[in-house]
């Protein structure tokens, strides 16, 4: 029997000594590489953490002390560790465990994260309300170098250095997030890690703390040296500077040593920050040269060959991520004026060849969402015309941003939101369902969603010209039908929708990725004895007025249909305007995404589940019919 064999719980680590650790290390190692590939997951991220995950359950008393991980790229370790070995060979499939952190799955998961930058808040929270009912734990916030670039990771970092909570942030600093790190913070880590006088400073002092008998006093004193020595060395910290008592560059590789360390500043007061060099993909060779490629795969299991993952994939079918890339390019060429903003997701985006061809126009402003929205907004001010290509869980934490900074003051931004609408094995904190329902009520804002590839090239040149207000194309992760390659950019008419094909009993209105399936829909329609007629309602805000009059006017049912939470989004803006207009709403027939939290599992199957397919988008607009012909006709009984 393998050690990992034997280790069900943290509480069984604790048996083991340090070589059998560095034994244990390894195991999981060659583990991952044997299920990820196959499975499907975040990998290179995976591999980088295996030793300061070991030695952070090793101790720490979890699940009793709080471990509380930002984003969960680097909790796959985690997972193993706390009785979840073999649940990781369905990680992100349908019915299996979460590709994150998710409380409902483990008493070990603190604090749920998909999102970046949570971790120093929230760790920072659960600190204040143990001491709130007087408790005795430790809590640790693991955050790696790309996520402490967030804004939300400085709020914690200064509200939490100013309290003097007792609270450790350990930093996981392996140069990377998805892509490589951009901005100061990373610029200033390398400094630090690069340092040559600082580095041997701080390897005498942590050779003398690890021989020093079990003192407080002593240890304390050492770190008072090390510290007057480092504001020397490197004038202005910027954690001690923050509050914060900073110990580090360490090896995160080295797992003595890691040991070490976190059972030096375990019980140490106030607010800590150990700071861990690690390198992405360790352990496996083909990871650790591209960890940007590596960062996840998509999986074997139903696949041909490995693929990267959703952030970074490369599809055999043309995506309307690619189309928008192409597009952008194209559009950049012609117009010079057009920028492009992105928040750590260069490569998700499809913005790597207009970086390329464009480097003095491209910006990549890390993990900060909101400052990359109100950022446009001030290229916008000058003339420029800012595209600022995010996906649409991550736009969400910009919300005010776009309500106070662009719409406020009228400014044109085009919002590229990527990966609207299901995801897949991502899951929900990734899922794009709510765009529609959050951007709808911001006053004067476009809404648009393409059906197709040559649709979203048409929607994004309309969203540049467009002068007066931000515009928005929201688009799915899926390949991207009718992509008409070199056809010239056409400008559309704000507010139009484009009637597909006529019918006399029901009318479908249908939004970006749901119109295709609306069209199949009607066809099956049709050899039930409906006669259906399909509208691509391809802007969202403002509706088409006219165009809903007529069919108010034409037919006796209205369907709408779209990939968008039910609430708030098309069915909202049509049945609102209906009512305005005394029609029977009644006859309405929303369709769309539920009002729930929606699991992981492959796309395709989530929108089966859901009832977003051609099929079931026809049987239920057939039930609504039935239904409500049973019902006038009780009515005149």
């Amino acid at each position: 029997m393998s050690l990992l064999e034997t280790i069900n719980s943290p509480d069984d680590l604790k048996k083991l000594t340090v070589e059998e650790l560095t034994i244990l290390a390894q195991e999981i190692r060659d583990y991952i590489i044997k299920v990820i590939p196959d499975v499907g997951g975040h990998f290179a991220s995976s591999l980088g953490v295996v030793e300061l995950t070991i030695a952070l359950h090793y101790i720490y008393n979890t699940p009793d002390d709080k471990l509380v991980w930002d984003v969960g790229h680097q909790g796959y370790v985690h997972k193993i560790l706390t009785g979840r070995r073999e649940a990781l060979k369905q990680i992100r499939q349908y019915d299996g465990i979460s590709g994150f952190l998710c409380r409902d799955e483990s008493p070990y998961d603190v604090f749920g994260a998909g999102h970046a930058s949570t971790a120093i808040s929230s760790a920072l929270g659960i600190a204040k309300a143990r001491d709130l009912t007087n408790r005795k734990f430790r809590v640790v916030a693991v955050v790696g170098d790309g996520g402490i670039t967030g804004g939300l990771a400085y709020e914690g970092l200064n509200n939490a250095g100013a309290a003097g909570t007792d609270i450790t942030v350990v930093l996981n600093d392996n140069n990377m997030s998805i892509s490589r790190n951009v901005g100061a913070m990373s610029k200033y880590l390398v400094s630090v890690v690069t340092n040559p006088f600082y580095q041997r400073l701080r390897n005498k002092v942590w050779e003398l703390t690890g021989h020093m008998p079990k003192s407080n006093t002593l240890r304390q004193l050492a770190h008072k040296i090390e510290e007057s020595f480092k504001s020397l060395v490197i004038p202005g910290m910027l954690f001690d500077d923050m509050g914060f008592r900073y110990y580090g560059p360490i090896d995160g590789h080295n797992l003595k040593e890691v040991l070490i360390v976190l059972t030096n500043i375990r019980d140490l007061p106030g607010p800590q920050i150990v700071h861990f060099i690690t390198r992405k993909g360790k352990g496996c060779e083909y990871a650790e040269k591209d960890p940007v490629a590596y960062h996840g795969v998509k999986g074997t299991k139903n696949h041909k060959s490995i693929a990267h993952d959703e952030t970074i994939s490369t599809p055999v079918e043309t995506t309307y991520t690619d189309v928008f890339g192409d597009a952008i390019v194209e559009l950049a060429e012609q117009d010079k004026r057009i920028c492009a903003v992105t928040a750590a997701m260069k490569e998700g985006t499809g913005l790597v060849p207009f970086a390329e061809r464009f480097p003095e126009r491209f910006f990549d402003v890390g993990i900060a969402e909101g400052h990359a929205i109100t950022f446009s907004g001030g290229l916008a001010t000058e003339g420029m015309r800012p595209v600022a290509a995010i996906y649409s869980t991550f736009l969400q934490r910009a919300f005010d941003h776009i309500l106070h900074d662009i719409s406020l003051q009228h400014l044109p931004v085009v919002f590229a939101i990527d990966r609207a609408g299901i995801v897949g094995e991502d899951g929900p904190t990734h899922h794009g369902c709510f765009d529609l329902s959050y951007l709808r009520c911001i006053p004067g804002m476009v809404i648009s969603a393409p059906k197709d590839g040559t649709e979203l090239r048409n929607l994004l040149y309309t969203g540049i010209c467009y002068e007066s207000a931000p515009f928005a194309v929201r688009y799915p992760r899926a390949a991207a039908p009718a992509v008409i390659p070199n056809a010239p950019c056409q400008k559309l008419p704000i507010g139009i929708w484009e009637i597909l094909t006529t019918g006399t009993d029901v009318v479908i209105l249908a939004s970006g990725s749901m119109v295709y399936p609306a069209l199949s829909a009607a066809n099956n329609l049709k050899i039930n004895g409906v006669s259906a007629g399909v509208v691509n309602a391809r802007f969202i805000k403002p509706i088409d007025k006219e165009l809903i009059k007529n069919s108010i006017k034409h037919f006796e049912f209205i369907v709408t249909v779209e990939e968008n939470s039910i609430i708030g989004g098309l069915g909202d803006a049509v049945t609102s305007y209906c009512t305005e207009q005394n029609w029977n709403i009644n006859r309405i027939l929303k369709i769309g995404l539920p009002d729930s939290f929606i699991t992981h599992g492959p796309r395709s199957y989530l929108l089966e589940i859901i009832g977003l397919t051609s099929e079931a988008i026809a049987k239920r607009i057939k039930e609504f019919i039935t239904k409500s012909h049973s019902t006038s006709i009780n009515q005149l009984l």
